[in-house]
């Protein structure tokens, strides 16, 4: 299947109970409320890792840079956050920022959906995490998420292959050290392929050159239950930012 197509194509997903999961009872389901679902590729981490955790939550989608967003993000249930997206409430508790979201549903799941269990896969997952979570700046700036669009190749600036390069070199280390025979960069889905998922979007939005190894594993993300429910979503929003809907950047 070309990588273009599985845009639009679906798959069945059966989710697999972890039994090491130590989730208190709650009286009602988390909020997570995000952005966009075209363009908010923080919200995609977020939403992944709600999903991955496998317990139940509301979603609420709020689209950014409308009229109200500036009304809306000064609310409550945004202040913690500062009006950024996603924001996670469970209860009393709340949490934003998508990789501490990672976390905080990684201690609520009993510690084993999210990191690879062994110590050096482990060191080397969060790694990854922390480094996609602060860096690649020029591939986030020149290269916004739009899962709506397929832009004809064009060269990138030489920033963005540098960048370009050390995602692949981290990808094919993963997955020649810790793919073992699973189809991701540690074997399982897990955190780090929530954290570098809207890199892969953006690798097929703006038709960027990757190696082929890289293209087995940017299919198998796209091609998850998860990714195809937020795609589909995404084809279906009405809202459009302007800003976002046009080709790269420089």
């Amino acid at each position: 299947m070309h990588m273009h197509d599985v845009y639009a194509s679906f798959y069945l997903f059966k989710c697999l109970h972890c039994p090491g999961s130590v989730a208190p009872l709650s009286r009602q389901p988390m909020k997570l409320i995000i952005g966009n679902k075209a363009y908010s590729s923080w919200s995609l981490r977020g939403w992944l890792a709600c999903k991955q955790s496998g317990l139940p939550f509301e979603e609420v989608v709020v689209p950014l840079y409308d009229q109200d967003w500036d009304k809306r993000r000064q609310g409550d249930e945004f202040a913690p956050s500062s009006g950024k997206v996603p924001i996670l409430w469970d209860g009393e508790a709340v949490v934003w920022d998508s990789l501490a979201i990672v976390d905080y549903l990684n201690d609520k799941t009993g510690d084993c959906k999210f990191w690879p269990a062994d110590p050096v896969a482990r060191a080397m997952a969060r790694s990854m995490a922390a480094e996609m979570h602060s860096g690649f700046a020029a591939l986030r700036r020149k290269h916004g998420m739009n899962i709506r669009q397929v832009y004809p190749p064009s060269t990138p600036d030489p920033d963005v292959v540098v960048e370009l390069s050390r995602i692949m070199e981290l990808w094919a280390q993963a997955r020649a050290r810790f793919g073992g025979d699973g189809d991701f960069l540690f074997g399982a889905f897990g955190a780090v392929d929530i954290m570098f998922a809207p890199v892969v979007t953006r690798i097929v939005t703006y038709s960027l050159p990757v190696p082929r190894f890289a293209q087995s594993y940017m299919l198998a993300v796209l091609q998850h239950p998860f990714m195809q429910d937020w795609i589909a979503a995404a084809q279906e929003e009405d809202w459009v930012i302007e800003q976002f809907e046009k080709p790269a950047s420089g």
